[in-house]
C-alpha cells in the first residue's frame, strides 16, 4: 500500500511570508495516499531531515514530497536523507513552491491556491513513481583545457600539481592568451610578461602536461569521466622537434607585409612568423595566405636557410583522439568590432585607437618600441582623451547591455602610466561612472585623479571630429556642470566593450554547454556552483563564463581545476538511472530519435520482439544508459512514443498535468 508522507518547508520567510504552509499541509491530507504531512521552518537543516527520517520509520512511508526550494538547490540532500531512512532515493519528488510561487506573487491567496496545486501535482506523481537504481562508469584520469590564456595555464597548472595528466588546446601559435599583450597590470603596475612568462615556461616545463598550440577542438562525444575528444592540429609547416628557433627564417623572408595580430594590427610581420618573443612553444608557422611558396611554387627562402631543415612544404594538419575525464573552458575573450560606431571616427583616422591597441604602443616589443606617438605622423601627443563604455551598457542593438568589468581600472592605468612617463601630457577622461569593485581598486583610481592630475568629465561623448591638422575634436556632455563641451585632443583611446572569444558558440554545441543571450557560458547555479556547467563534467574558467579582470580570472582558473581534480580523483561516478527506454512493441525504426540525441546514445539494431505471442525481429532502438543524459529530446520526437523517460515518464507528466488541471 502505497504511504506518501508531504514535507512543507517555510525557508525561513522565503515561503511562509507569502504561502500559507499550514493551509497546504491541510490539503495534502486530503490526498489520496497520503497518510502523515507536517511543516517546519527549515526542512532542509539537520533537524528538518531528523523530522523527516523520524516519520519515514514512524509512519512506513515508502515515498516522499517534499514543498520547498528548487530541486537544483536541495533534490540530492532530501534524497540522500530518504536513502539513509530506507526510502529509494527516486521516491522523492519536490514540490517546488519558493522559485515558482512564493517569489512570483505578492498574494498569499494566490499564491497559497498556486501552492496546493504545485503539492498536489508532486503527490500525483510520485504515485507513479518507482524505484530506480543508478549504475557506474569509470574515471578517465586526464583533464582538458581549452583555451591556453591565463587561465587555462592555471587551471592546468593545479590539475597538473595534484598528478593528473592535462591537455592545453591553444588555437594560436602560441599560449599566453590576452595577457601577453598587455603592458603593465592593475592595481599593481607590474610587468605583464613578468607574471605571465614564468607560468607559461612552468606550464611547458610540466611533465603532467601537454600543450596543443595552433590546434582547435573538432569535435566531443561522450560523457563525465569519459569524454572523447577529437583535435586538429594544424600545419605549422615546421617541425616543432627539429626547429631550434634560431629565427633566422624570420629574418630572411621577403614577404613581410602580412599584418600583425599580435600587434593588433599597428604592424606587419613576415609570412613565416612566432608570434611575440617569448612565445612557447619558440617555433615559428607559416601563414599560408602571405606566404609566396604557399601562393606561387616560388621563393622557399625559409627553408634553404634552415640549417636544421624543419621547414616542410608538404605538412599536413594532424588529428589527435583522446579520453578526458573533465573539460575545463578558458577560451577568453575579445573586443568588440567598433564598425557601428563610427561617431568615434575609428574608422577614420589612425589616431583614434582601442584601449588593447594603446597597450601594445606603449610596450617596450610594441610597433612603437614603448614610445608613446600618434599613428598618423609619429608625433608625441600632448592631449589625451579617454572614452569610457564604448558599447558597453548600451541600450540598443549596437553594444552589449553588460559593463565590461575591466574598463574603468585600465583606463586608470592608462592615465597613470602616460602621465608617469609624459608628464607633460593632459589626460582626459569621458565616463558614466567609475567602477572599482576590487581590493585596492578604488584607491588606485583616486591615485590617478589626486596624484596624477587625471580629469575626469561625467558625460558621454555624441561625436568625436577628425580636423585637416590632424587633431580631434571630442564633443560631449559635462554632466556635473550641465553644460556641453568641446575638447581638442591629439589621441582618443576607445575603452570598448568585451565579448566572449567567437569560436565559443560552436564549442557549446559541441560540449552541449549552455551560454546565454550575450554567448558567455552559463553556470550550472550563480552562487553555488559558479564555475560548474550545466553539463556534468564541464568546468568554466575566466571570461568564457563572463567579465573579469586577471585576479578574478586566477582565482576561478583554481577554482575549476579544485572542482576538475574532484572528479579525477574518483574511479567511478555513478550513473543517471534517469534515461530513456524504448518500448521494442511501438518502435518502428524511424531513427528519428537517433537524429535528435545530442549525447550519441542511442543506435539501432536488430532485436527478436515478442508481439503478442508472434516473434519476429526487426529493427529497434537500443539506449546506452551510460551515454544517455535524461534530457528527453527523443521522448518529445518519437512518433509512435515508444521511447520513454525513467523518472519522467509520460504516464507521470499526464498525472501531473491532470492534477494541475482539477
Amino acid at each position: 500500500m502505497e504511504k506518501i508522507g508531504v514535507f512543507v518547508c517555510h525557508c525561513g520567510s522565503n515561503i511562509a511570508a507569502t504561502v500559507d504552509v499550514s493551509r497546504v499541509v491541510a490539503a495534502a491530507l486530503t490526498e489520496p495516499g497520503v497518510v502523515h504531512a507536517e511543516d517546519y521552518p527549515y526542512m532542509c537543516s539537520e533537524a528538518g531531515q531528523a523530522k523527516i527520517a523520524a516519520a519515514i520509520k514512524e509512519k512506513s512511508l515508502t515515498s516522499l514530497v517534499v514543498c520547498s526550494c528548487s530541486p537544483r538547490m536541495h533534490e540530492e540532500t532530501f534524497r540522500a536523507a530518504a536513502k539513509k531512512a530506507g526510502i529509494n532515493p527516486y521516491m522523492v519528488e519536490i514540490a517546488n513552491i519558493r522559485e515558482h510561487c512564493s517569489w512570483i506573487h505578492k498574494d498569499m491567496e494566490e499564491a497559497t491556491a498556486k501552492a496546493i496545486v504545485l503539492a498536489r501535482a508532486a503527490i500525483q506523481k510520485v504515485h507513479r513513481n518507482v524505484p530506480l537504481f543508478p549504475g557506474e562508469s569509470l574515471v578517465t584520469k586526464r583533464a582538458l583545457v581549452i583555451g591556453g590564456g591565463i587561465a587555462g595555464i592555471q587551471t592546468a597548472l593545479d590539475i597538473a600539481d595534484a598528478g593528473y595528466k592535462v591537455d592545453i588546446v591553444e588555437k594560436t601559435p602560441s599560449i599566453g592568451g590576452r595577457m601577453s599583450q598587455l603592458d603593465k597590470t592593475f592595481p599593481t603596475l607590474d610587468c605583464s610578461a613578468c607574471i605571465l612568462t614564468p607560468k607559461m615556461v612552468d606550464a611547458a616545463a610540466h611533465p603532467n602536461i601537454t600543450i596543443y598550440t595552433y590546434s582547435e577542438v573538432e569535435k566531443v562525444s561522450g560523457f563525465v569521466g569519459d569524454f572523447t575528444v577529437e583535435i586538429r592540429k594544424k600545419a605549422r609547416f615546421v617541425d616543432a622537434n627539429a626547429c631550434t628557433g634560431c629565427g633566422v627564417c624570420q629574418e630572411k623572408c621577403p614577404s613581410k607585409k602580412a599584418m600583425s595580430e599580435f600587434n593588433r594590427g599597428l604592424s606587419t610581420r613576415s609570412a613565416i612568423y612566432t608570434p611575440f618573443a617569448q612565445a612557447i612553444p619558440n617555433v615559428p608557422v607559416i601563414d599560408t595566405e602571405a606566404c609566396i611558396k604557399m601562393k606561387t611554387g616560388k621563393c622557399g627562402l625559409c627553408q634553404k636557410v634552415c640549417q636544421a631543415g624543419a621547414i616542410h612544404y608538404d605538412q599536413k594538419d594532424e588529428m589527435i583522439t583522446e579520453k578526458y575525464g573533465a573539460i575545463i573552458v578558458a577560451t577568453g575573450f575579445d573586443v568588440i568590432q567598433l564598425d557601428a560606431y563610427d561617431e568615434y571616427a575609428y574608422s577614420q583616422s589612425k589616431d583614434v585607437i582601442t584601449s588593447l591597441e594603446l597597450e601594445r604602443i606603449m610596450n617596450a616589443a610594441g610597433p612603437t618600441k614603448g614610445h608613446l606617438e600618434r599613428l598618423s605622423d609619429g608625433k608625441a601627443p600632448k592631449h589625451i582623451v579617454f572614452i569610457q563604455c564604448v558599447g558597453s551598457r548600451c541600450d540598443d542593438h549596437r553594444g552589449k547591455s553588460y559593463c565590461s568589468k575591466i574598463c574603468c581600472m585600465y583606463t586608470a592605468k592608462h592615465a597613470m602610466l602616460i602621465r608617469d612617463k609624459y608628464p607633460d601630457v593632459k589626460v582626459t577622461v569621458f565616463y558614466i561612472d567609475v567602477r572599482t569593485p576590487g581590493k585596492n581598486f578604488d584607491e588606485f583610481y583616486r591615485r590617478a585623479v589626486e596624484e596624477y592630475g587625471v580629469e575626469y568629465i561625467k558625460g558621454q561623448v555624441g561625436k568625436v571630429l577628425p580636423q585637416p591638422d590632424g587633431s580631434l575634436l571630442v564633443r560631449g556632455s559635462d554632466l556635473i556642470d550641465n553644460r556641453q563641451i568641446t575638447v581638442e585632443a591629439d589621441m582618443v583611446v576607445l575603452a570598448a566593450a568585451i565579448e566572449p572569444e567567437k569560436s565559443v558558440r560552436k564549442l557549446a554545441t559541441m560540449l552541449t554547454a549552455s551560454i546565454d543571450t550575450n554567448n558567455f557560458l552559463t553556470e550550472a547555479h550563480p552562487k553555488l556552483r559558479p564555475v560548474e556547467s550545466p553539463t556534468a563534467g564541464v568546468f568554466l574558467s575566466g571570461v568564457c563564463q563572463g567579465p573579469k579582470d586577471i585576479p578574478e580570472t586566477v582565482a576561478q582558473a583554481g577554482a575549476a581545476a579544485v572542482k576538475a581534480i574532484g572528479l579525477l580523483a574518483k574511479d567511478k561516478l555513478l550513473t543517471n538511472p534517469c534515461t530513456a527506454q524504448c518500448n521494442t512493441l511501438l518502435c518502428n525504426g524511424c531513427s528519428t530519435c537517433e537524429n535528435v540525441c545530442p549525447y550519441g546514445a542511442i543506435s539501432y539494431d536488430d532485436q527478436e520482439v515478442n508481439d503478442h505471442g508472434k516473434r519476429e525481429t526487426r529493427r529497434v532502438a537500443s539506449v546506452n544508459n551510460a551515454l544517455c543524459q535524461g534530457c528527453g529530446a527523443c521522448t518529445v520526437a518519437c512518433p509512435s512514443g515508444a521511447m520513454d523517460l525513467q523518472g519522467f515518464s509520460n504516464r507521470q507528466l499526464i498525472a501531473e498535468v491532470d492534477a494541475i488541471c482539477r
